[in-house]
């Protein structure tokens, strides 16, 4: 973090801003200039250094407790797909609607039959993202292909509206040679530089200042774009979580924090994490704007999240949205969720989310029905199935690009143990069997 400061503080120097801090004592009225700004501060009107409130010489007035009123949670549409305002109405054309819903349908699809992949042994992990694929699909629609994409692991539904392939998701799960990662990831750790979505990393919450630091050279540079960092509420315990946030508050970045609070951090409910009012709460201490939303609403999200994405480049400043929804499915296939939560508990959110809203408003429109369900859920059931068999008998990258995409050259010492470990590959080929391997050569 202080390494993040020094290169900030090098780059406003560079660039002729002016970032002493100057004091002027004339009575008890100080002057401080920081940029090109002056701010009065007043001992007799409650202007301080570090913030401007009225006086009072009641203590219950000076005091604010968790017990206040919650933050409201904007919302468009019920749990039946019914517009409970029509002015909220984002106005989608039939076309994205129903491209929503194929690739929300697609995604559940992928979550079901890879998940069965792991437990026969088929790949190594998987994490799905059942009951949040509105807070997917909602942001994706809302920002364009140059906003950038900070993801934390369930996000994968923007890189498939982006255009990212069933194919290319396969290829990733199963860490074949055509993996751009050639297996060295996780399974579920995507990335597309071309599509704008940054890599995944298994750490929780280290996205969180990259992110920040992103937005502050996109806001630097002067490009019309912002910045959306996804995290969980469980990542919002993390210190990297407090930095990223202070960062862009106080450089005024392009960016929008984007927390998925789906009540649990793995195992653990938000009742054990945090006190006061859910992480929406939290923008005020920041000086942030902050917005709730009903994270399984589509409609809701985008309008959000389209409102986030003006004020951030319009205005230059961070916002933070809390999408409240909740995890249908285990964390990922190394939980097992029914030893913290009841299935009953599980059930009752089966109803209200986001792909069974949008399917009654597409039926109440009459573009969608249940036997064109039941037709796309078995299509879509059969390409996955026939694509992952397709991924399954592509080869391994070699052991040789084990050495690949660190350096630019690769060091002595690196060489050194490439040789080493091809010697004892070629000394031991009943233990590495070479025809797994794909081999440029």
């Amino acid at each position: 973090m202080a390494a993040f400061v020094r290169r900030g503080c090098r780059i406003a120097k560079r660039a002729g801003l002016n970032t002493r801090l100057r004091s002027l004592e004339t009575g008890k009225t100080f002057i401080r200039t920081i940029a090109h700004s002056r701010v009065c501060f007043s001992n007799e009107d409650g202007i301080f250094p570090g913030a401007s409130s009225k006086f009072t010489s009641l203590l219950d007035e000076s005091r604010r407790s968790h017990e206040e009123e919650p933050r409201p949670t904007y919302r468009v549409m019920d749990t039946n797909g019914v517009l409970l305002d029509s002015s909220q109405d984002p106005g989608f054309s039939d076309e994205t609607l129903l491209k929503m819903y194929e690739k929300m349908i697609l995604q559940k699809n992928m979550d079901l039959i890879l998940n069965e992949s792991q437990r026969q042994g088929r790949i190594s992990f998987y994490m799905p993202a059942s009951g949040e694929e509105g807070t997917h699909y909602g942001s994706a629609v809302a920002l364009d292909v140059k906003d950038v994409v900070f993801a934390q692991y369930r996000e994968l539904g923007l890189l498939l509206w982006r255009g990212y392939t069933l194919e290319q998701c396969l290829n990733q799960c199963y860490g074949n040679h055509l993996d751009p990662g050639q297996g060295k990831q996780m399974p579920v750790h995507y990335g597309s530089k071309e599509l704008g979505y940054f890599t995944i990393s298994s750490p929780l919450a280290t996205q969180m200042p990259q992110a920040s630091g992103y937005a502050y050279a996109l806001k630097r540079s002067g490009a019309q774009n912002c910045v959306i960092c996804f995290f969980g509420d469980g990542a919002a315990q993390e210190g990297d979580a407090h930095a990223a946030l202070n960062f862009a508050a106080t450089l005024d970045c392009p960016i929008l924090f984007f927390c998925r609070n789906n009540g649990y951090a793995i195992s653990t409910p938000t009742s054990e994490q945090y006190r006061g009012d859910g992480i929406v709460s939290r923008g005020i201490g920041y000086g942030m704007e902050s917005i709730r939303v009903d994270g399984n609403d589509t409609f809701a999200v985008y309008n959000v999240v389209k409102y986030a994405k003006n004020v951030a480049i319009s205005e230059s400043r961070p916002v933070l949205i809390e999408a409240m929804t909740y995890r249908l499915g285990n964390h990922s296939t190394s939980d097992d969720s029914t030893a913290y939560r009841s299935k009953e508990e599980i059930d009752l959110w089966q109803k209200g989310t986001a792909i069974e809203r949008l399917k009654l408003h597409m039926i109440g429109k009459g573009i969608w029905s249940e036997e064109k369900e039941k037709e796309f859920n078995a299509e879509v059931r059969k390409n996955i199935i026939a694509a992952s068999s397709e991924a399954e008998k592509i080869l391994k990258a070699g052991p040789e690009t084990l050495f690949d995409d660190v350096y630019k050259e690769l060091p002595q010492s690196l060489k050194k143990q490439k040789e080493e470990m091809l010697e004892h590959i070629k000394k031991y080929p009943d233990h590495y069997p070479q025809n797994v391997y794909w081999s440029s050569n």
